[in-house]
């Protein structure tokens, strides 16, 4: 199972949040958001597959979106969660839009940074160049590149550092397992555009998120229980990059009544 870290309420509230970091990362990314949500919500924070405390799974070759999702319900069931929020960072993101398909029940609202939602003529480019160099390159070089075209700004060095230094402790092979998912991602994210999210849900991206943020804006205008709260001087990942802005209107959205 993966691993998890549990917060207690300070307040002593029946509520939850569970938080889904991105790839290469861990649930260290959240260490601003469990300082201050403890506050008011009990934390789950997962670590995914190979990533953080979790290990690499020897009996999988490959991958499916359809078993990291039940690897996060077999992380609630056992936590006895019934009804978690959800907030979710990059890859993240998509995997929580893609529990909505078949765990719906399990949801209570959503919180999304640096959403994808779709992949630009500049990030399929990405995903192209990476899967021609995974087998000839060392994977950090290449994770390193991603990190500096999707966070290329000087005020994403703290966030771009924290997640190639985090991604440092993923092996080789873990990291190709997880790259191979990126053949499937197209058709996951078209159904997720597709799909009639009656969840509410609230998507915080960084202004300066030039590869993702076009397609959320577009999105929020047919889903109607979705918003979208932009952050300026901030990029894909805006709970570092914007810390105390992102805990506060998170924290208005999951406490409001709609």
């Amino acid at each position: 199972m993966l691993h998890s870290t549990f917060y207690k309420a300070e307040n002593n509230s029946k509520k939850w949040i569970t938080f889904i970091h991105g790839a290469g990362g861990n649930s260290s990314i959240w260490y601003n958001q469990v300082r201050f949500f403890k506050a008011y919500f009990n934390i789950i924070l997962i670590d995914l597959r190979g990533h953080g405390k979790s290990k690499s799974s020897v009996e999988e070759s490959d991958y499916s979106f359809d078993l990291i999702i039940n690897d996060l319900i077999e992380v609630l069931n056992y936590r006895k969660i019934l009804k978690s929020h959800f907030v979710g960072i990059s890859l993240g993101s998509i995997l929580i839009q893609k529990m909505i398909q078949t765990h719906s029940s399990r949801i209570e609202k959503i919180g999304l940074g640096g959403a994808i939602l779709n992949l630009n003529l500049q990030s399929r480019m990405l995903m192209f160049f990476g899967k021609l160099t995974q087998s000839m390159l060392p994977f950090i070089w290449i994770y390193t590149f991603f990190a500096y075209v999707i966070m290329p700004y000087r005020n994403h060095r703290k966030s771009r550092a924290l997640f190639i230094r985090e991604a440092k402790k993923l092996s080789e092979n873990e990291f190709r397992k997880w790259y191979k998912l990126t053949a499937k991602l197209l058709p996951l994210l078209e159904r997720i555009r597709n799909q009639e999210v009656k969840i509410p849900t609230l998507y915080i991206m960084g202004s300066q998120d030039y590869m993702f943020l076009p397609f959320v804006k577009k999105i929020v205008k047919i889903h109607k229980y979705s918003k979208l709260l932009k952050l300026k001087k901030s990029g894909h990942v805006v709970n570092i990059d914007q810390p105390e802005r992102f805990n506060d209107e998170l924290l208005n959205f999951l406490l409001s009544k709609n």
